[in-house]
């Protein structure tokens, strides 16, 4: 009987784990974006529109001139956030803020960042110390994404702990050792600049998660 019960309960834990890494949406997870408008959202909407359900930052016609970052009015702290992206132009580069807030009197931001395009697919960079806290390496992202195609992305924030798929795949597994750097914030959606490209977004759902170590 012991290992029937045992069975199941691992059983149960492959599903759970499957289920994250395919990008499932969990029945408790919530739309933040909801295709036709920007409520629940804040920036500087001439630099973001919204074109077939997604969110898109940047163009194809004029070279992006600064960072900007479209960011929830609300803060979070552990959660499970799973979007679809898609990067387009000449080598484009964008990314995925979580726990983040804006600096004062500036377009950019500080915290950790989810990074999308040129050879960054799937890294968590650190806005707040200007650093590539870890990643896949170059010559495995490009097994990882989808070029000028819709790309699955999950990321989960859990105490200090942080996790990102690509893909169904796991690509961040990271503990924040340092005890200061705050593990709350806002979420944003990136367009870096530089030359003509555009990030689209979409599908962008939260399931809030209980407070982890």
């Amino acid at each position: 009987m012991k290992k029937l019960v045992f069975l199941a309960s691992v059983l149960v834990g492959v599903t759970v784990a499957s289920a994250a890494e395919k990008n499932v949406a969990r029945p408790d997870a919530v739309p933040l974006f909801d295709g036709k408008s920007f409520e629940g959202w804040e920036g500087n909407l001439d630099a973001f529109r919204i074109e077939d359900g997604a969110v898109v930052g940047g163009s194809l016609k004029k070279r992006v001139p600064r960072n900007e970052y479209l960011c929830t009015k609300k803060e979070y702290e552990n959660f499970e956030l799973r979007l679809k992206v898609k990067v387009l132009g000449k080598n484009p580069n964008a990314g995925i803020q979580i726990r983040s807030e804006r600096v004062a009197d500036s377009n950019e931001m500080v915290g950790y960042q989810a990074d999308v395009g040129q050879v960054y697919w799937g890294c968590l960079y650190d806005e707040r110390r200007h650093k590539l806290l870890t990643g896949p390496p170059p010559q495995k992202q490009s097994k990882l994404y989808k070029k000028n195609d819709w790309n699955d992305y999950l990321i989960r924030c859990q105490g200090r702990r942080i996790q990102l798929w690509l893909n169904g795949q796991r690509t961040v597994d990271y503990t924040e050792p340092d005890r200061t750097i705050p593990q709350r914030g806002v979420i944003g959606l990136q367009i870096h600049s530089g030359a003509p490209s555009e990030a689209w977004y979409k599908d962008v759902t939260i399931r809030v998660l209980p407070q982890g170590d």
